[in-house]
């Protein structure tokens, strides 16, 4: 698989992991949580800031933990059976996304283990210090790996195929493609529009965002299955 490819799906799949929302609802609440309790704006800010600095490195810690495994384990080159497993696992990821990725209530209520989400909203309300934002923003990513284990997964697996500069650069663009979402959310938090109309656009939208996110994964798969594995079978790729 060539570079220009390679970073194609890198994104692609980038694209699909900002579509997940759950990093975007808790700072959606430690923002409503700092704004009820008449913190500064400048708090805010840094509050925000670290968390979504936190998002980031997790972002970075998983991928290239994938990576590595993967990469010890097959070394540059996958079995076929590996990218077919990849593509079956966005597939299956995508029904899953489209059946209950959101709660069948009013809201953004997402489908995570209640434990999970009692946690993550108990911190939102306690974080006072940049420290616990920092944390929180980890343990967000964390919180959906059920979901965006597809898009890493076959994003590790293109990424071994590189050569180690062009490795770093993948994480780095997945990394930020992946955040898109939430620092749009940040930078309108920032510039003093409101959190009531912030949720109400995810609410309105949420569907819509339910469905890219299982279309992106099925598409990804569907592309990586034909360029790869039948691709490097009939000997044409």
């Amino acid at each position: 698989m060539d570079i220009l490819s390679s970073l194609a799906i890198v994104t692609l799949a980038g694209l699909v992991h900002a579509s997940f929302q759950l990093s975007v609802s808790v700072l959606t609440l430690l923002s409503g949580h700092t704004i009820g309790a008449k913190r500064s704006h400048a708090k805010l800010l840094r509050l925000t800031s670290s968390f979504i600095f936190g998002t980031g490195l997790m972002t970075v810690l998983l991928l290239s933990f994938t990576s590595l495994v993967l990469l010890n384990i097959f070394g540059k080159n996958a079995p076929q059976l590996i990218w077919a497993m990849a593509c079956g696992l966005m597939i299956g990821v995508a029904i899953a996304i489209w059946a209950f990725y959101y709660r069948h209530e009013k809201g953004t209520t997402l489908w995570i283990p209640r434990s999970m989400a009692t946690y993550l909203n108990k911190r939102t309300k306690l974080t006072k210090l940049s420290g616990e934002a920092f944390g929180l923003g980890l343990s967000s990513v964390v919180g959906e790996i059920l979901f965006i284990i597809a898009p890493l997964f076959i994003s590790a697996l293109v990424l071994i195929q590189l050569p180690a500069i062009w490795q770093l650069i993948g994480i780095v663009i997945y990394t930020l493609v992946s955040m898109l979402s939430i620092i749009t959310v940040w930078v309108l938090i920032g510039s003093g529009h409101t959190l009531a109309r912030i949720q109400q656009w995810r609410e309105a939208n949420k569907h819509f965002m339910q469905f890219t996110a299982g279309a992106g994964l099925i598409v990804l798969g569907f592309f990586v299955y034909v360029y790869q594995v039948l691709g490097s079978s009939v000997g044409v790729i």
